[in-house]
């Protein structure tokens, strides 16, 4: 197949933002506002606080200041996979917090529960479907990961199914399979970008005042009060929370935590009912397949594919600007591995590429803290699982703003901090030789090296 045939037409734009159910764009601020609550960003992270937080009270004034528009950046740019896990998977949650494991997976079942309920009390259309997840071995040494994480998962309250290739190529036929597990309760789908139109829509319906296109440019304590500075005018709030992400924090302290990494995705036309019957896919599962560079996959409502992963990449210095999200080659080797996973869809066009990117931080999870004598929260580092996890974030900082002990605000995992990564040049070096390394281990049956076995030890380790 002739892959840049494929992808000739393709838009370099995020198809979910494309979709012309977007809103039209809020007003800027523009003049001094004084709330209870300023929320900082407009992605996931920001509306699900200023839901949370006016369903808490609702006699609170909650202001939701996003510097471009809701859910433009990595709420709008993601495959749309809606995990329970709020660990980046069993594996990564048992290494670091065996003791909370069983207390953890409840509370994400739950989490995502409550984002079901969320989207049905106030008719979200996201395209919600709680199909699961297929995790699919590509190689016979990926199998034994998958099935110890299964029997993990099982365990802990989840359906699951380990299948053999005959089984799983039932279910998702590519001749690349193995065999795989299907974990049926982990994982929904969801319109990312509906998603967050939607909740921002029920956050109107509160009383939320959203300003969009006003970047908070400084932070200051004045007498008892935060002021937040923008181009137009500057809020005053009793209480902040900052859903920023990876994007230039207020808190300088978090640079030393978060690194970005830019994921890049593909999109196909929609398939005919004739490619569909080539590819099975009843069930319409989310995939990811399990080596070290990995890709996640999946339909959506009109069966068209999303296809993204393998490649992350960091550029020097915590390289953010827009010309990055431009990766020729690097769609072209998605194209590529995604005719050799589906061969019998040879023929088919991408219509959209582009990128977006993740907040990653060393234990490939969401971490949490306060400053200001505990009158802001931030909830960052969700390194890729964060359509679900969001909403745990921002229960967890309503709790720290609200000074309460909870279940959330009991755990280890909310009261530790990552590894921080180290300064340039040697941030650069060592992710660059990480990636090298985790290649090498796919080519090599997984067998890790010195460098990864050495990030293992330090609780830097990475293997999914």
């Amino acid at each position: 197949m002739n892959v840049l045939k494929a992808l000739a037409e393709a838009e370099p734009t995020p198809y979910w933002t494309a979709d012309p159910a977007r809103p039209e764009p809020a007003p800027a601020l523009v003049g001094p506002v004084r709330c209870d609550l300023a929320v900082v960003g407009g992605g996931y992270t920001g509306l699900w606080t200023a839901l949370l937080a006016k369903e808490r009270d609702p006699a609170l004034e909650v202001v939701v200041l996003e510097a471009d528009r809701v859910g433009g950046a990595a709420s709008g740019r993601n495959g749309g996979f809606c995990s329970a896990s709020l660990t980046h998977g069993i594996g990564n949650g048992l290494r670091r917090w065996p003791d909370e494991l069983a207390v953890l997976e409840r509370l994400g079942r739950e989490n995502l529960d409550g984002i079901e309920q969320t989207l049905t009390r106030y008719g979200i259309d996201a395209e919600f479907e709680r199909t699961g997840e297929l995790a699919v071995a590509t190689e016979p040494w990926q199998l034994d990961g998958l099935v110890e994480d299964a029997e993990t998962a099982r365990r802990m309250g989840h359906d699951v199914t380990v299948l053999d290739a005959e089984r799983l190529r039932a279910e998702v036929n590519s001749p690349t399979y193995v065999g795989g597990v299907w974990n049926r309760t982990g994982t929904a789908l969801v319109h990312p970008a509906k998603l967050a139109w939607g909740l921002a829509a029920a956050c109107r319906s509160l009383g939320v005042r959203i300003y969009e296109h006003t970047p908070v440019r400084s932070l200051t304590d004045r007498a008892g009060r935060l002021r937040l500075g923008t181009p137009y005018g500057l809020v005053s709030a009793a209480r902040v929370a900052l859903g920023t992400g990876v994007f230039p924090p207020l808190l300088r302290r978090l640079r030393h935590y978060l690194v970005p990494v830019y994921d890049y995705v593909l999109i196909t036309e929609p398939l005919t009912d004739a490619q569909m019957a080539s590819i099975g896919w009843r069930n319409r599962q989310g995939l990811a397949d399990s080596a070290n560079q990995f890709h996640y996959y999946r339909l959506t409502a009109d069966n068209r594919i999303v296809w993204g992963g393998y490649d992350a990449i960091y550029h020097y210095g915590n390289g953010l600007r827009a010309e990055l999200e431009r990766r020729p080659a690097t769609h072209a080797k998605l194209a590529r591995h995604f005719f050799q996973t589906f061969p019998q869809l040879e023929g088919v066009r991408f219509t959209h590429a582009w990128a977006g990117v993740i907040d990653t931080c060393s234990r490939f999870c969401a971490f949490f803290g306060t400053a200001h004598r505990g009158r802001l929260a931030y909830a960052v580092g969700y390194t890729g699982l964060g359509v679900g996890a969001t909403r745990f974030g921002a229960a967890v900082m309503l709790d720290l703003l609200a000074g309460e002990r909870t279940e959330r605000t009991a755990l280890q995992m909310v009261r530790s901090k990552p590894i921080p990564f180290p300064p340039e040049p040697l941030r650069y070096a060592g992710i660059q030789l990480t990636r090298r390394s985790l290649a090498r281990a796919d080519r090599n049956g997984g067998r890790r090296d010195l460098w990864l076995r050495a990030l293992d030890r330090i609780g830097m380790g990475f293997d999914s």
